[in-house]
C-alpha cells in the first residue's frame, strides 16, 4: 500500500488538500493499484521553518498568497 507524503507551507487551503489527495490517489489508481490502497498525507510547516536557497521561505515570498 502506497504512503505518499506531501509537504506544504502553512495555510494550504482544504480545497487545494482535496485536489491533491485526489490527484495523488488517481495517479496510482493508473498505475493498477487500488484506490482504497492509496494513503495521503499531508504536513503544513510554517514557511519560516522552509529554506530555500540559504533564505527562509516566509522572507524569499513575503506576500505571497498559499492556495
Amino acid at each position: 500500500m502506497p504512503i505518499v507524503h506531501v509537504f506544504v507551507w502553512e495555510g494550504f487551503s482544504d480545497d487545494a488538500k482535496r485536489r491533491t489527495i485526489h490527484g495523488i490517489t488517481n495517479v496510482f489508481t493508473e498505475l493498477g493499484i487500488p484506490r482504497e490502497a492509496v494513503e495521503v498525507l499531508i504536513h503544513e510547516l510554517p514557511m519560516k521553518n522552509w529554506g530555500i536557497g540559504g533564505c527562509q521561505a516566509s522572507e524569499k515570498f513575503k506576500g505571497v498568497k498559499i492556495p
